[in-house]
């Protein structure tokens, strides 16, 4: 080995080492459990700022900077944090929070959203409705993701109804190839979320509708569902736009969850 390829490799060492929690002794403690319950955070706050979330104290998403500094962006409206992955927590009691990431009002909570987490079950917070700028805040909820057991026969997917100016409104799935349509849940209300329902694998035409009428109230059309995963359609926006490019138009969102 040559000096370079030794010192290559210490660097390494180096790195690794410094990622590991250590005891108070020095000695390196990696016996600790993986935290057994999950959150994954939404940003669905029209017109909301971009924002860091924290449970309690601890913060559970930014974003680095190509300089090595957390970004001063966030997530931001219509983004998922973390990449769209779930964060570990452990069971407990929280306030979750979304606090704000630029540098002016920098930390400030614009929702801060009591949370029971149960051992072992998954979570999505969504900040949603509209966003405050006098009072600096924004709606917020939680709900549980029970996700199925894997299953490579079909696809499972429910509907979120994050938009605070909506009808209570039922998810359909349309296969552009059988043209067969599936109600993926009931009359799904603002702040709450429908069941996981089976699909097989296809190109689904998505469409929500209120209750006792055929007209479609946001339509998304080829979304692909694959055997084996579980997904979440989650609607956003505001009702009473009508262009089809607005950032803040009604949209569906179309998030996996395994």
């Amino acid at each position: 080995m040559n000096r370079y390829s030794a010192l290559t490799g210490l660097l390494l060492c180096a790195a690794v080492l410094s990622s590991c929690s250590y005891e108070k002794n020095g000695v390196q403690d990696i016996t600790a459990p993986a935290p057994a319950s999950r959150l994954k955070f939404f940003n669905f706050g029209v017109n909301a700022p971009g924002v860091n979330f924290y449970a309690n104290d601890a913060k559970m998403t930014a974003i680095v900077s190509g300089t090595g500094v957390e970004s001063t962006t966030g997530t931001v409206y219509g983004g998922v944090g973390s990449g769209g992955f779930y964060d570990g927590v452990s069971p407990g009691q929280y306030n979750v929070a979304a606090k704000i990431a630029a540098a002016t009002d920098k930390d400030l909570a614009i929702a801060t959203i009591p949370t029971t987490v149960g051992d072992g079950k998954y979570y999505s917070v969504y900040l949603s409705g509209f966003y405050n700028t006098a009072a600096k805040t924004v709606d917020g909820f939680v709900v549980e993701d029970p996700v199925p057991a894997i299953d490579y026969t079909v696809a499972y997917v429910r509907f979120v109804n994050a938009i605070s100016n909506s009808s209570p409104m039922t998810l359909f799935a349309k296969n552009t190839v059988s043209a067969a349509e599936t109600a993926l849940g009931g009359s799904t209300a603002y702040k709450a979320a429908g069941a996981f329902t089976a699909l097989p694998e296809g190109v689904y035409d998505l469409n929500t509708r209120v209750a006792g009428s055929g007209a479609n109230v946001i339509t998304r059309t080829a979304v692909s569902f694959l055997a084996g995963r579980v997904y979440t359609i989650g609607a956003r926006g505001d009702m009473t736009v009508v262009s089809t490019t607005a950032t803040n138009r009604p949209f569906l969102d179309n998030t996996a969850n395994r």
